[in-house]
């Protein structure tokens, strides 16, 4: 019964996590959903930054806190090992499930293109900025990243193996495309507002803090390897490194 409850949960995380994975595409995006990142104010400028900027703290403490090594040892002690992943997913869905549901409109925009050919242009931008996210994640494993696999191996009882180093396809070019996604689909908009414009400052600092405390954790466990790694791919920007020669 246990593992029928540990693998139940994990789906779920992953099933709530997918769902507001869908909706921020379209929240940032403004498309398809009743709440975007722009519309018209309902509170005083400063209130609403206030609030944003708050809603992004939240997020991002949860998300790199959880992350550390040091916290997963201790959380670990509380909750059992199989569903840390998970439980990681969830908080960050919901945290993320907040933010939308709080975010405040400020008015204003800084551009606003309505010029066919670019407006085009940007719109593939953002949505190539979610397409590499969505594919990086299956290039490192995507059902790992999101807690399925460790879940799954407990359902059958098998023990968990953890990924090893490789360098798939995205990964040659720079040691985050994940992050790179983001930052895309952030700036990339016919449309900056306020509000957004907010929103892409502040998660910028927030990615470029956190790719910091990810790589001293990727070094520290998988030393010399990722030191290696890091030589010679860049870090978010592609081609500003030479590849070795082969």
């Amino acid at each position: 019964m246990k593992k029928i409850l540990v693998l139940l949960y994990g789906v779920i995380s992953y099933l709530l996590f997918f769902g507001t994975f869908l909706y921020a595409f379209g929240f940032i995006g403004n498309h398809f959903v009743p709440k975007s990142i722009d519309g018209t104010p309902q509170v005083p400028l400063a209130q609403a930054v206030l609030i944003n900027a708050s809603l992004l703290l939240l997020f991002a403490l949860q998300h790199s806190i959880m992350a550390r090594p040091a916290f997963k040892n201790w959380w670990t002690k509380i909750i059992p090992l199989q569903v840390e992943r998970s439980t990681y997913v969830l908080l960050s869905s919901l945290c993320l499930i907040l933010l939308v549901w709080q975010w405040q409109s400020m008015g204003g925009f800084i551009w606003r293109i309505e010029e066919p050919i670019t407006k085009t242009i940007l719109t593939i931008l953002f949505i190539t900025g979610w397409l590499i996210v969505l594919i990086s994640t299956f290039m490192i494993n995507h059902f790992d990243l999101f807690g399925l696999r460790q879940v799954w191996f407990y359902f059958v009882g098998k023990k968990y193996e953890p990924l090893r180093f490789r360098v798939p396809f995205f990964y040659k070019y720079v040691r985050h495309p994940l992050y790179l996604g983001w930052l895309i689909s952030f700036w990339a908009t016919p449309v900056m507002s306020a509000a957004h414009l907010l929103f892409a400052v502040l998660t910028t600092g927030y990615i470029l803090t956190a790719i910091k405390f990810e790589e001293n954790d990727l070094i520290t466990h998988f030393g010399e390897r990722y030191l290696n790694y890091k030589s010679w791919v860049p870090k978010i920007i592609p081609f500003t490194k030479k590849n070795p020669t082969k």
